[in-house]
């Protein structure tokens, strides 16, 4: 492949060890069956927003974490009292106020008693609401004690971070009148925004198959036609399709090692510098990705004809089609502004263009030679998706998966290597995403199942394409499903996608009587001499 083909499949091989991340959503419900739970303290704890007024003037707007106990707070802004704020004496409000409260938020410092204590003193002196400083930049779950068996609280209890804390007492220092609002808004019970990130996961899948089936097409005719003609030099032999590398059994039980210990490096040494690395990363196989996509678009018209097929010879590049040469400034270009503006409000859009080229390209580079090697990539990466999303909590106490996605130690959104579309219509905002594996590793099989069915001639009905994107479709709806009931907690897709694509296809082929050709050579014995160059119905 040379040079450039040499360093995309480097930067390949890196992206795909970061690409198998679950489908998430946000957590806002945090249901928790480990804190104590007894009458008058089995809330769930709930993300709490806090917009803050200074003499009267919005000026900014928290996010704490509601308690264990106490009542449920307003779920609608406009239903939200509007509180004054006022300092507790002593601080930590764990004995009995010296100030006299008309119904005022009191900010009370953590420590030196318990939570349900400062709650009950705050009521007594006559406030409508506590809120906790942590004395940490986390949040901090606040529960009953064990010893607690009456718990009557009446007044709400939130927990606001140290950097909140900071500044409210700041605002109470140098302004007259501080008011808060306390309320926590629930997400709406449908994401639109899954629908376009299912729509885009599909045609990313759909358009891959296709191009990776006419590639393969196109190269069993180029072969027809030397076994045809009798070549000499070509006589006997097989047209491979060059720049396509076909997945062994090896690597594809290699792979998932090497990504869980890539994996751990990840949660273990994340940081904004470690995120950078693979902006970087990302942003190299992204151009390389967009550059394929649009050069081989732009060929299909007549007028682009002339300029693919005339070459310039590059250094360390070799023959550069003048097409590739015009179209990779625009494509280095566009990489280079996402890169530098991903944090402004509409960046994602350049993040799923660039994401969708690369998956593309990927699936039209590497390609599964049969169902056996298509067995054991997804049934181990099957497993591998549940281990890092659920088992891996109870080794390191946060799902590891979902962690890196986030990129919740790194100070910015998450890594790169995710197709993700705002949520709509959601108070709470954020994104909803899907990695890279979700697509890429399901859609290996995917392509396969078109290639064979056009190699060997078979009608859409009578095919395996038809029935396993049906089932992919399926498989990632039913985990939008899951990830809704679960209120909004990372989901590992391939839990729901790999039995419904590989299940499908198995028992399809265990019925047609072709499982032990599939299994094992995944193409026609010898491509007929005489094979149509349209595709099939």
């Amino acid at each position: 492949m040379g040079f450039k083909g040499g360093v995309f499949c480097l930067v390949f091989a890196v992206i795909l060890l970061n690409c198998c991340y679950s489908v998430i959503g946000g957590d806002i419900v945090h249901q928790d069956n480990v804190a104590p739970s007894k009458p008058g303290c089995n809330n769930n704890f709930v993300l709490v927003k806090v917009p803050t007024w200074v003499d009267g003037n919005e000026v900014t707007q928290f996010v704490g974490l509601g308690a264990r106990f106490g009542p449920t707070l307003e779920s609608k802004e406009k239903r939200a009292n509007q509180t004054r704020l006022a300092f507790a004496d002593p601080p930590d409000c764990c004995s009995k106020q010296r100030n006299k409260l008309t119904s005022e938020a009191i900010l009370v410092h953590r420590g030196n008693c318990s939570f349900t204590t400062k709650a009950k003193v705050a009521e007594a002196a006559g406030a409508s609401a506590i809120i906790i400083i942590n004395n940490q930049t986390e949040l901090f779950k606040m529960v009953c004690d064990p010893g607690e068996s009456d718990v009557d609280i009446g007044i709400p209890a939130v927990m606001l971070p140290q950097d909140a804390g900071t500044s409210l007492i700041a605002f109470l220092r140098n302004s007259s009148a501080v008011s808060v609002q306390l309320y926590s808004p629930k997400r709406p019970s449908i994401d639109v925004a899954e629908v376009f990130l299912w729509l885009m996961a599909v045609v990313t899948i759909l358009c891959a198959s296709y191009w990776s089936a006419w590639s393969a097409r196109e190269a069993a005719i180029e072969q027809d036609k030397f076994l045809k003609d009798g070549s000499d030099d070509y006589g006997g032999k097989e047209v491979t399709h060059s720049g396509v590398v076909d997945i062994n059994t090896t690597s594809a039980l290699l792979f998932v090692v090497v990504a869980s210990c890539f994996l751990i490096m990840l949660y273990k040494l994340m940081s904004f510098w470690f995120i950078e690395v693979l902006v970087v990363l990302f942003s190299i196989g992204g151009v390389e990705g967009l550059q394929t996509c649009l050069v081989t678009l732009l060929s299909c018209f007549r007028w682009f004809e002339h300029a693919q097929e005339s070459f310039l010879k590059v250094p360390l590049l070799g023959p550069v089609s003048h097409l590739t040469l015009a179209i990779s400034p625009f494509c280095l270009a566009f990489a280079v502004m996402w890169a530098v503006f991903r944090r402004v409000s509409f960046a994602w859009i350049g993040q799923d263009i660039l994401g969708m080229a690369l998956i593309i390209t990927v699936l039209q580079i590497i390609r599964v030679p049969n169902l056996k090697v298509g067995t054991v990539l997804l049934t181990c990466a099957f497993f591998y998706d549940i281990f890092w999303v659920f088992v891996s909590k109870w080794l390191f106490h946060k799902s590891v998966m979902i962690e890196v996605a986030r990129g919740d130690k790194s100070g910015e959104d998450g890594i790169p290597m995710l197709l993700k579309i705002p949520r709509i219509r959601d108070p709470w905002g954020g994104y909803s995403i899907i990695g890279f594996g979700d697509i890429i590793l399901p859609g290996l099989l995917v392509a396969f199942s078109l290639r064979y069915d056009w190699l060997c001639k078979k009608s859409l009905r009578a095919g395996y394409f038809l029935w396993t994107m049906t089932a992919y479709g399926l498989g990632l709806f039913a985990t939008y499903v899951g990830l809704n009931l679960m209120d909004g907690h990372g989901q590992p897709a391939l839990l729901y996608i790999v039995p419904c694509t590989l299940g499908t296809f198995l028992v399809l082929a265990t019925k047609r009587g072709e499982l032990k050709h599939l299994w094992t050579r995944g193409e026609p014995y010898r491509p007929c001499p005489h094979i149509q160059l349209q595709p099939s119905e």
